[in-house]
């Protein structure tokens, strides 16, 4: 009990002692607060409505409005394969009787539709490839799908099925969309159909040389990259989805990511909608893709570029040379010089060599484009009408592209340069191998040169595509020909 006095008493004074305490420490520090638990805000201020009203940004309208139009694409590869095979790098490693992967293989994407006839714009290596290309839209109605065209320079594929009244998305200037600026990734990630992810626009005009990054020309890779950057969340199967503004039009179509783990991990990538548009006009009027070429090489203006080159400006496209283009390059024959920087197109600024390489892809062979020029400090205005690669103004004829398009195959001109080096007389690169019996029936791979056709020399894709065009249903057409790091004669035979 005496003990049990004792803590009593200590309590009491302990707690007085505290009270005293307390009671100088607020009348020394009046004010002074700590709020470890409080009342949350009622109203979360994002955004304003149509009445200026405070409002919490809500994307649920615009989600609604766009995943009807998105789509999830399934391309299948039968795995059909003839007994003349191609080169296998593997061979180095397991030799010629290596067990090789002989089934069918399957991929998948997204698609989005762009009008109410059943026409889907969709990445180029979602469809690459595939003998069968099914089309599941949101309400799970699935169709099987004609490729109408690819374009593996900006990695776009133009697919149709046969539908009618489909909900479909617009397109938006591309140019108009600002840095900051809020989007939707609409998709089919994982196999997950209809996935909306947010973000924001977080950069323009990347390069990321991704796009045939395997299979550069002569000159470099004839890609057209100028990505629109964003950290909305994108994932395989979200390629050939849309990224769309807060009012559901299209800005762009969904192709990449950067990613050490090949999943999300910050930003991603899309074409933007001004590419689309004209990649898909040129489709739809001539069958292929008319691309407008300056024909110089150019790099962006970096400071050690300045200081080395003793340049008067810190940005633009610095033209580093003409390339392979030399004698038929538009740019040289207007006047433009090596060592120009070019700083503006007709009225559009030019800081990088990506902006020029997008505003150049967005023409075609004959436009004329007023070219600003910084030369060793003073500008100069040169206008130049674009040509075609093989030098031309003309655009490509859709009829002279049918036979080969048919079969599946993208052809080049091979500069006679190629032709001295490998010690041939004729050839043709086979550039894109797509949806046909060449990528069905054969092993030929995109690379291939072709140098003859039943025993006939070739030197264009023209006197290919007249060959093709001359066979009946049920004869055989017998290619031959090399590759340029296996020099020795392949042949591949397929029947019309």
């Amino acid at each position: 009990m005496k003990r049990f006095g004792l803590l009593v008493i200590a309590a009491a004074l302990g707690s007085a002692l505290t009270l005293v305490t307390t009671g100088y420490f607020k009348k020394e520090a009046p004010g002074v607060r700590i709020e470890h638990v409080g009342t949350p805000l009622s109203n979360v201020a994002l955004t304003r409505n149509e009445n200026g009203e405070v409002v919490p940004l809500d994307f649920t309208e615009v989600a609604e409005k766009v995943t009807d139009a998105v789509v999830h694409i399934r391309s299948t590869s039968e795995g059909n394969f003839s007994k003349n095979r191609t080169p296998d790098p593997f061979e180095f490693f397991f030799g010629p009787d290596a067990p090789r992967q002989r089934g069918p293989s399957q991929s998948s994407g997204s698609g989005v539709i762009i009008n109410a006839d059943g026409y889907i714009v969709t990445n180029n290596h979602v469809v690459q490839g595939a003998d069968v290309v099914d089309v599941t839209l949101h309400d799970n109605r699935s169709f099987k799908a004609e490729v109408v065209g690819t374009d593996p320079d900006t990695d776009l594929a133009l697919v149709k099925i046969k539908e009618k009244n489909l909900p479909f998305l617009s397109f938006v200037d591309s140019d108009k969309s600002k840095v900051g600026e809020w989007v939707l990734a609409v998709g089919n990630p994982f196999n997950l159909n209809s996935t909306v992810t947010a973000g924001i626009i977080s950069a323009k005009g990347r390069n990321i040389n991704i796009i045939n990054s395997g299979n550069p020309s002569e000159s470099g890779t004839t890609a057209i990259e100028s990505f629109i950057q964003t950290d909305a969340a994108i994932n395989p199967g979200n390629s050939g989805g849309a990224l769309v503004n807060m009012n559901g039009g299209l800005v762009g179509i969904n192709t990449a990511i950067a990613s050490p783990t090949g999943s999300y991990s910050g930003y991603g990538f899309a074409i933007p909608s001004n590419i689309v548009s004209k990649i898909v006009e040129d489709l739809l009027t001539y069958g292929t893709v008319q691309r407008g070429w300056l024909g110089i090489q150019v790099g962006s203006v970096n400071s050690d570029l300045v200081r080395e080159e003793e340049l008067s400006v810190n940005e633009g496209a610095f033209v580093s040379g003409f390339g392979d283009m030399d004698d038929k390059s538009a740019a040289k024959q207007a006047g433009i010089q090596r060592g120009d920087v070019i700083v503006k197109l007709d009225n559009t600024p030019i800081k990088t060599s990506s902006a020029l390489i997008e505003y150049i892809g967005r023409k075609r062979p004959g436009d004329k484009v007023n070219v600003v020029v910084n030369r060793k400090g003073k500008e100069k205005v040169i206008p130049v009408v674009l040509k075609n690669r093989e030098g031309s103004v003309g655009a490509s004829k859709r009829e002279e592209r049918d036979a080969v398009s048919a079969l599946g195959m993208e052809l080049e001109a091979l500069d006679p340069k190629v032709l001295k080096r490998l010690e041939i007389s004729s050839g043709v690169r086979v550039k894109a191998l797509g949806n046909g019996k060449v990528a069905r029936y054969t092993e030929m791979r995109e690379g291939y040169i072709i140098t003859s056709i039943d025993n006939k020399p070739v030197n264009s894709p023209k006197e290919v595509n007249e060959i093709i065009r001359s066979k009946k249903p049920g004869e055989l057409l017998i290619f031959s020909g090399i590759y340029e790091d296996f020099t020795r004669e392949y042949s591949y035979v397929i029947r019309m």
